[in-house]
């Protein structure tokens, strides 16, 4: 079988079993992917990153209006699912340990969403943004931010995204890095509060031993918050 076919076919096929729930591991799906096309030797460059496998994954989520909640009543908790897809492998995603003792992506993600919580509990977009903030750790470590944006994109409000997208940026606010512009650009925003809590919570959620919830146990929160805010709105 041609290579990049090979490529392309064992992408495709770990994102489908990702997407079905068969496997929520980003290596454990391109090998089960590659062992059912062949049985032959499967040379390194034939497997997909899994920046690929996100990628596919994404396409996958998004086709045929998944996301299109009037035509289709399912459409939120797919979409929900595909945020769990982004989180559960980045518990195998580790950190300088100078700058995260408290250990892997994954660990840091929840507990920043579980501070959050304690002093926003009715804000499903900071939430969000909270849980979801360093899903591209787990695609481009050098740049997660954009890498983050770039899975993300289509499946969170413009607020959300503010708040993910600057995240970095308040913490150089923070500190003192910052340019005297990048400050002001961040203080005049009507979010800048959010975006403040976001990054302290950031900040305090590197706490070796910390309880936090589950992936699973956050999402629902996240899903049943958005579906009582819909209800007080109308």
């Amino acid at each position: 079988m041609e290579l990049d076919r090979l490529r392309r076919e064992i992408c495709f096929e770990a994102a489908r079993l990702m997407s079905s729930r068969k496997e929520t591991n980003y290596t454990q799906a391109k090998w089960r992917a590659a062992r059912s096309l062949t049985r032959s030797y499967i040379p390194p460059e034939a497997l997909p990153t899994d920046f690929e496998i996100r990628q596919s994954l994404q396409q996958l989520v998004a086709a045929d209006g998944e996301f299109k909640a009037d035509a289709d009543p399912n459409a939120d908790n797919r979409r929900y699912h595909y945020f769990l897809s982004l989180l559960l492998p980045l518990d195998r995603v580790r950190q300088h340990k100078d700058f995260h003792p408290e250990g892997d992506v994954l660990y840091h993600s929840l507990q920043v969403f579980e501070l959050a919580r304690e002093k926003f509990p009715w804000d499903e977009e900071l939430l969000l943004a909270a849980l979801l903030h360093d899903v591209g750790k787990g695609i481009d470590p050098k740049d997660h931010i954009t890498a983050g944006l770039a899975v993300l994109e289509g499946y969170i409000s413009d607020r959300t995204k503010w708040l993910i997208e600057n995240h970095g940026l308040a913490q150089r606010v923070h500190d003192g890095t910052a340019g005297v512009r990048a400050k002001r650009r961040l203080t005049n925003s009507e979010d800048n509060e959010a975006l403040d809590a976001l990054a302290e919570c950031d900040r305090e959620g590197r706490l070796p031993g910390r309880v936090v919830c589950s992936a699973e146990e956050a999402i629902e929160y996240i899903r049943q918050l958005e579906e009582e805010n819909l209800g007080t709105d109308d």
